[in-house]
């Protein structure tokens, strides 16, 4: 409880501190720019932004510029003062900020109007800040990148100009390597460095081409994902990607989601839309029978394609497309299953997250909205499964009260990468809208009609967003049983291509996968190609080695484990693509 309480405060310091820094900046900036207009300029998870209409491009310079004036105010140790104003004055006093404005007239009739003033300036703003400027420990500007007015892409476009401020100048070195270190692991970066995707003009933003070594990759992600759904006893289906009006209609979507689909495509006279999400069709093969409660539970799983009008701001390689694919199952069960149902998914979803080397989580529960379908006794008896679920396995979590979807309460799952950062992942969710929009039943001992209970569940998340995840948490160098070449066969000279060619096969006989480098180049330089494709072992083999049936055996790490017999390559290799290390 204490740990948590100092989290807690620690993370209330921090906001506070950002949210000081903003206004700072925006202090400066409209003293350095004098017909700037002042957006908004809230504190972050791990920083603080403000959005400013400037005429003239904010360079490099200026951001140095910016950060010398912002010093100076800190040092003059200007109070936080908090101001409060009838509407009519606020109104006045923004008068020359367009965008100020439009932010009042936002408000609520009821609440009240408050500014924060430090020195000169003045802003409308809600608050908390620390004390004075003299208490921001420690900043950095990082960036300046273009966002338009409310997310909006009909209105103008501004200029935002990140930063981070921290408690410490200790916190602040460390979140600037982890920075660094991020923008080292990016997955496009990497993506192009290592051939494995592409975005293009040709065929549209948000939609990904996967080259034949993310392929690889995304191939064997799904083959173990459907191996283990197997194992867990799901059923799999392939469904349509597209589907007539009328069923998008009965499901909601186009009531409830249009903005983020696809325009329809009139066939025979009738619409058809692209899928933004799989539901429905697994909906439809639960109908194509009368199910008895001997049926249940029925696990049905996709890998499905879907496709979501994603704006062009928002989208960002990997992590949010337009075209992705689903790691979606729904569970058709009776109430008294759902508990062990609910424990099914969790142990599935610990055991392929950790397989994927991740092992710390953020778990996070989330109750009934004020605006929900479905009888309360339903929404207590499926929130009481996933509390008492979580409490049995001794599990932590946050409660986000309230947080729930309309349709059901559910779990989130967030994963910790390799440099700390947090992603949502898993999702698992009571879905009470849809059996009843498509009256779905199945017949209980008694011979009556009952509803089921639907538990929507994703393990991964979008598989372009996984996929994503996994690149930037490993930095590109896959555990070899990801990796898309396992390993290298280095001739030294021409003379050897051949048995490096005998090696390579034997390799590729045994199930790894191999590629031979019969470039006219110096050893040297394969072996340093191959350690910047991150391949795990490159297998050295020249006069020595041909004559003893051996390679010699380098890993990408650059360790030197010297000559050793195919047959123990090949032993070592399998086992530890067996492994999953």
């Amino acid at each position: 409880m204490a740990t948590k309480q100092a989290d807690q405060e620690l993370i209330d310091l921090r906001f506070r501190i950002r949210h000081s820094t903003a206004h700072v900046m925006a202090d400066v900036v409209t003293t350095l720019f004098p017909d700037a207009k002042l957006a908004i300029g809230p504190p972050t998870d791990d920083g603080f932004y403000y959005d400013f209409d400037i005429a003239e491009p904010i360079s490099d310079d200026d951001l140095k510029r910016i950060e010398k004036a912002m010093k100076h105010v800190i040092k003059r140790n200007h109070k936080f003062e908090l101001q409060e104003y009838p509407r009519q004055e606020a109104i006045a006093n923004a008068s020359d900020e367009p965008m100020k404005l439009e932010i009042i007239e936002g408000i609520p009739g009821d609440e009240a109007i408050t500014t924060y003033k430090h020195g000169e300036f003045e802003d409308l703003c809600r608050g908390p800040h620390v004390e004075s400027t003299g208490k921001i420990p420690a900043f950095k500007l990082l960036s300046v990148a273009g966002a338009y007015w409310r997310g909006d892409e009909n209105r103008p476009m501004l200029q935002r100009i990140y930063g981070t401020a921290f408690e410490s100048r200790e916190a602040l070195d460390e979140h600037l390597h982890n920075l660094e270190e991020a923008r080292r692991r990016d997955h496009r970066l990497l993506g192009r460095e290592l051939d494995l995707f592409s975005v293009h003009d040709e065929t549209g933003p948000g939609l990904i081409v996967w080259h034949p070594k993310g392929s690889r990759i995304r191939g064997l992600v799904e083959d173990f994902w459907k191996q283990e759904h197997y194992a867990w006893g799901y059923d799999l289906v392939y469904t349509p990607h597209i589907g007539r009006s009328t069923l998008w209609e009965t499901s909601g979507h186009l009531e409830f989601f249009k903005e983020n689909m696809y325009a329809p495509m009139e066939m025979d006279g009738q619409d058809y839309y692209l899928k933004p999400m799989n539901c429905p069709f697994h909906i439809m093969y639960y109908g194509t029978a009368l199910r008895s409660y001997r049926d249940l539970p029925m696990r049905i799983g996709e890998l499905g394609s879907v496709y979501r009008y994603e704006r062009g701001g928002v989208l960002h390689g990997l992590m949010r497309v337009r075209g992705l694919t689903q790691d979606d199952a729904h569970i058709f069960c009776r109430p008294d299953q759902v508990v062990d149902e609910v424990n099914g998914v969790l142990d599935l979803t610990f055991h392929l997250l950790s397989s994927f080397g991740f092992t710390d989580y953020e778990v996070m529960l989330s109750t009934r909205p004020d605006k929900a379908v479905g009888d309360p006794e339903q929404w207590e008896l499926a929130t009481a499964s996933l509390r008492s679920t979580l409490d049995a396995r001794g599990i932590e979590y946050g409660i986000d009260e309230g947080g729930g979807a309309f349709y059901g309460p559910k779990i989130d799952i967030h994963i910790r990468d390799a440099i700390g950062r947090m992603w949502q992942c898993t999702t698992v969710q009571f879905d009470f809208n849809l059996p009843e929009r498509f009256d779905l039943s199945y017949i209980g001992e008694d011979g009556k009609e009952h509803r089921p209970y639907m538990v929507h569940r994703a393990l991964l998340g979008s598989l372009e967003r996984f996929m994503g995840v996994l690149i930037e948490h490993y930095g590109g160098a896959f555990p070899t049983w990801l990796a898309p070449v396992q390993a290298e066969v280095i001739p030294i000279a021409e003379r050897h291509n051949e048995y490096a060619r005998k090696l390579g096969q034997m390799l590729s006989d045994a199930g790894i996968r191999t590629h031979v480098d019969e470039r006219n180049e110096r050893m040297n330089a394969k072996v340093r190609a191959a350690q910047m494709q991150k391949i795990p072992y490159m297998l050295v083999v020249g006069d020595r080695e041909a004559d003893d049936e051996a390679a010699s055996v380098r890993l990408r790490s650059g360790e030197n484990l010297g000559a050793m017999p195919v047959s123990d390559v090949v032993e070592k290799i399998t086992a530890e693509d067996a492994a999953r290390t």
